[in-house]
């Protein structure tokens, strides 16, 4: 279902639906474009949101992408393994909202800052497969190839996919004690949103291929 030659048909959206196409495809140019985030990083953000969205052919083009603006093995692996814990995060982080309903607590808010604090009764029932994950967490946002800033900015971006409130929270602030400015922040999440639209304008390959048998 999944070939690199199923790419070449994203081209008949152009006669298919020619406005919108073009509108999107003017904002992706746009999204990636350099900016307060130069490409290079751009990219390493759009590799990591595509292992989010789990697109094949958007993995293919941004590594591509980003190879080319000089990206290096090191730091693609770094940018995947930032968006591996942040999507596993997400998972653990909604573990809140599960102790929440467990216990039946009748809140009629499903999501709050406060009940995050309920992240550390993992400990509780899973001591040591919480505390590996911990240490995962902590060793894929520190210093490596990429910056703290930079991880925090890629970890932003794939928050803001998997849609993760928590996460959002957190990162956001650590993201600005990273030093990162607004616009920095801005273009993070206009890339991620570029790419989750790409992951769906993507598998229209698929729906094309799928409406001609």
């Amino acid at each position: 279902m999944y070939n690199k030659a199923y790419s070449s048909r994203l081209e008949e959206f152009k006669s298919l639906a020619p406005e919108a196409f073009a509108a999107f495809i003017a904002f992706d140019n746009e999204a990636l474009a350099p900016g307060k985030l130069q490409p290079k990083l751009k990219e390493l953000i759009a590799v990591a949101v595509a292992h989010t969205t789990g697109c094949p052919y958007c993995i293919e083009q941004h590594v591509n992408q980003a190879k080319k603006q000089g990206a290096k093995k090191e730091e693609v692996a770094e940018a995947i393994l930032v968006a591996t814990a942040l999507k596993a995060g997400s998972a653990i982080a909604h573990s809140v909202n599960a102790w929440n309903a467990y216990d039946e607590n009748g809140e009629d808010e499903l999501y709050k800052s406060s009940y995050f604090r309920r992240l550390e009764e993992m400990k509780t029932y899973t001591e040591d497969t919480f505390q590996k994950f911990l240490s995962f967490d902590q060793a894929a946002l520190q210093t490596g190839a990429l910056t703290v800033k930079e991880k925090e900015l890629i970890a932003i971006a794939v928050a803001h996919t998997t849609g993760c409130p928590y996460c959002i929270e957190l990162h956001t602030a650590a993201v600005k004690v990273a030093g990162a400015c607004r616009e920095e922040v801005a273009e993070s999440l206009l890339v991620a949103t570029a790419l989750k639209a790409e992951s769906a304008l993507a598998h229209g390959v698929n729906a094309l291929n799928a409406y001609d048998q």
